[in-house]
């Protein structure tokens, strides 16, 4: 068995990672036995060499080896691909097909992007996997094959495998041994190492001299996210080599080449429990402040009412001696001239209000004999509502005392700021403070 230095010169892997030289250490252990291995790793990291390792140090090193790209292949036609297909099997299928599967016989095929592999393909695979054996399209004789699968992926096929979207038991088939290249940013080591070896193929081929970095560009180019790893590490390489004429490289010219992806600390991928968490707090905060308002409305009205049914004076003067507890409940201190609707409603509620005080007094004067219960009916309206009051929930109290300390704070104490922000007047704001010692 070959060397792990011996197999990078020979399929011209650069770099020293440990993790890296692991990857192909395991290649070369599984590589004599007929076990499915699962590549794993980011778009870009060179999954498709370890494939060619472990065909190469195996016994299938004579046979055929296949590279399947799933993810280009249309979901119509990748059985027919795999598999093959029989005459007449579907439109357009003119004569007999021999699929991957028939003509790698006794070889290597590499499913690359398995997960993106349509779901009755993949039934059709696990039977592969599990006995050899497959059907052609449109084919009902079963048919013997025996193949290396080896596979690989970018996509976290836990993820897929809870959405439905890839099987288990073929995930476990597959990852009889999983082995995983790390990303680029992960080899920080490696990266000058695989710039001057793409620099150098590069002048070679368009017959220029080699590029060279100064130090703060090789700084530059080590702290670079990249986040296409090698493959976009390559592409700029032959950017710069083809586009720029001087030879030596500095930090800022390297830098017009590097696509600005803003800060290269580590994103929280695939989790947004703590953003929505925040989302709802801030909704839940402001449904807890429309609730007090509605409270601090129900309160006033309440005043109003009762003032009402127990004052003997008419609906017109209750009106002009309460006009700003009028304006504030029903219409925010508009006048009546600008909004003449909201005026209609102040005298109707008034005047409902009024006439139904007015029967209540002309019933008690005129059926004394009916007095007791009259006042009793009206007080145990009255009495209901104080008891509305009496059993809201404390935990109403303990939010809007929480709200007013979370205004201060974020206003410096400032009253006025503060009681704008909670949309109640300065004067209302003191008083609850007092009220709560706050």
């Amino acid at each position: 068995m070959e060397t792990v230095q011996s197999v990078k010169q020979r399929f011209e892997l650069i770099g020293n990672d440990a993790v890296f030289n692991r990857a192909i250490e395991k290649a070369l252990q599984v590589a004599p036995t007929d076990i499915s291995v699962l590549v794993t790793g980011e778009s870009g990291v060179g999954k498709e060499s370890i494939p060619r390792i472990i065909h190469s140090q195996s016994f299938r090193k004579h046979a055929k080896y296949i590279a399947v790209n799933c993810g280009a292949i249309p979901e119509g036609t990748i059985d027919s691909e795999l598999f093959g297909h029989e005459k007449g099997a579907f439109t357009g299928a003119t004569q007999t097909r021999s699929g991957y599967f028939e003509v790698a016989d006794g070889g290597t095929i590499f499913l690359d992007e398995v997960g993106e592999l349509p779901l009755p393909t993949q039934v059709r695979l696990l039977r592969v996997l599990e006995n050899g054996e497959f059907l052609k399209v449109g084919s009902s004789q079963t048919q013997k094959t025996d193949v290396r699968i080896v596979a690989a992926t970018n996509v976290n096929l836990f993820t897929a495998i809870e959405k439905g979207k890839f099987r288990e038991d073929l995930y476990y088939r597959l990852s009889t041994v999983e082995i995983e290249l790390p990303p680029l940013r992960e080899r920080k080591g490696d990266i000058h190492l695989l710039f001057r070896k793409f620099c150098s193929d590069f002048a070679n081929k368009y017959k220029m001299p080699t590029l060279r970095l100064d130090d703060p560009a090789i700084q530059a180019l080590t702290n670079y996210r990249w986040s296409g790893n090698i493959r976009q590490l390559r592409n700029v390489a032959e950017q710069i080599s083809v586009l720029e004429k001087e030879r030596n490289i500095n930090a800022p010219t390297l830098k017009e080449y590097l696509p600005d992806t803003g800060s290269n600390l580590p994103a929280v991928v695939g989790s947004t429990k703590k953003t929505s968490d925040s989302e709802f707090a801030n909704e839940r905060e402001i449904l807890y402040k429309v609730l007090f308002d509605m409270k601090n409305d129900l309160n006033d009205l309440k005043k109003l009412t009762s003032e009402l049914m127990n004052s003997a004076s008419s609906g017109d003067e209750v009106q002009e001696k309460q006009q700003g507890l009028i304006n504030r409940i029903y219409g925010g201190g508009k006048s009546n001239e600008n909004n003449d609707s909201n005026s209609y409603a102040y005298e109707d509620v008034i005047d409902q209000a009024y006439e139904v005080s007015q029967e209540d007094s002309h019933e008690k004067s005129s059926e004394p004999a009916t007095k007791t219960v009259k006042s009793a009916s009206s007080s145990d309206r009255y009495d209901f509502a104080q008891e509305v009051e009496e059993e809201e929930s404390l935990s109403l109290v303990d939010k809007e005392i929480e709200l007013i300390k979370k205004s201060l704070e974020r206003h410096e104490g400032k009253r006025k700021a503060a009681a704008d922000d909670l949309g109640i007047s300065e004067r209302t704001l003191y008083r609850k403070i007092k009220q709560y010692d706050l």
